[in-house]
């Protein structure tokens, strides 16, 4: 078997008016592991010393167990871009809905959202692979709702899979308020790439809540794995609007395969804020296959829940 990983690029933005920033990324020659690279070197993001943020507790501490809770579909939604808006795979939802037809929602309809759909007893779990939290960062909705990132960041030489970390909300007291489970936007995280593991608590959430995580799971896979296709972005165009709070984005995904067709190809844009805060994140699904050595036209906006938009970094996964 032969693994190929997915390719991150990054697009750094300045913060003006309708600033256009337009570069074109060919292919690497060779399928070895990503490298991420930037639209302007002179706007390249820079790293952040490595830290322990506030909030993040050793593995082994007991937190309280995940709780479901329900959702009311409203016009326009599928179970899909649910499934999404709470960061639970499609399955994972349907599962816990299995009386309604996925086809056949209606607006009113009551959906029941899985907390944590592999672990929902909240007993231990085999300790997972590790991986940096590099911050944590929670975004209250107008609703009283609240959106929390935990910036994920894979330093080992090995593609990890299907990571998760438990988000436990506690007040000035350190009562337990809520706890839910976030998840990538992405099924893998390649060596030397960070992206948001991303959870929604629906309201009333206080405004004192506080977060805390612990790292639940992260697989490390095997070399020559071949359940993923090679692929990159090219041709990428970001342009902010003018309030900075929204980005519209758009490019091409390239198959970087000469025999395998992707069946499942996502591109995954991520907001940061000037001083490099995970402020959005947005994931685009193709609705058609992208066979060998061809390319696919991609296009969404991603939108801040917290400050201006300063840059814009992308993820592609396509897989087979």
């Amino acid at each position: 078997m032969r693994f190929i990983p997915l390719t991150l690029l990054r697009a750094s933005l300045h913060l003006s008016s309708f600033i256009l920033l337009i570069t074109a990324c060919a292919p690497q020659p060779t399928q070895s592991s990503p490298q991420a690279s930037t639209l302007l070197p002179y706007l390249t993001a820079t790293q952040s010393p490595p830290r322990t943020p506030d909030g993040l507790v050793p593995p082994t501490t007991p937190l309280p167990s995940p709780t479901p809770f329900t959702y009311t579909v409203s016009q326009g939604e599928t179970m899909s871009s649910i499934a999404l808006k709470f960061g639970v795979l499609l399955d994972d939802l349907q599962a816990a809905n299995p009386e309604v037809n996925p086809s056949a929602m209606s607006v009113g309809q009551v959906l029941k959202i899985p907390s944590n759909p592999d672990n929902p007893s909240g007993e231990p779990t085999p300790t997972p692979a590790p991986f940096i939290v590099q911050q944590i960062e929670c975004y209250p909705t107008i609703d009283k709702g609240l959106w929390c990132f935990v910036l994920a960041h894979n330093d080992s030489p090995d593609f990890l899979e299907n990571l998760s970390a438990q988000v436990t909300l506690v007040d000035s007291n350190q009562n337990v308020i809520a706890s839910q489970t976030a998840f990538l936007p992405l099924n893998i995280l390649p060596p030397n790439i960070s992206l948001p593991l991303t959870v929604y608590f629906p309201p009333d959430i206080p405004y004192d809540a506080k977060p805390q995580v612990q790292i639940l799971t992260a697989i490390r896979l095997l070399p020559n794995d071949e359940r993923y296709i090679p692929a990159t972005t090219n041709n990428t165009l970001v342009q902010v609007n003018a309030d900075g709070h929204s980005a519209q984005a758009s490019g091409l995904v390239l198959s970087l395969s000469q025999t395998s067709a992707a069946n499942q190809v996502w591109v995954v844009a991520t907001a940061y804020s000037e001083d490099g805060s995970v402020v959005g994140v947005r994931r685009w699904e193709s609705s058609v296959s992208l066979n060998p050595n061809a390319s696919l036209p991609f296009e969404l906006m991603v939108s801040s829940i917290g400050g201006r938009i300063a840059r814009v970094e992308f993820a592609v996964e396509a897989r087979a």
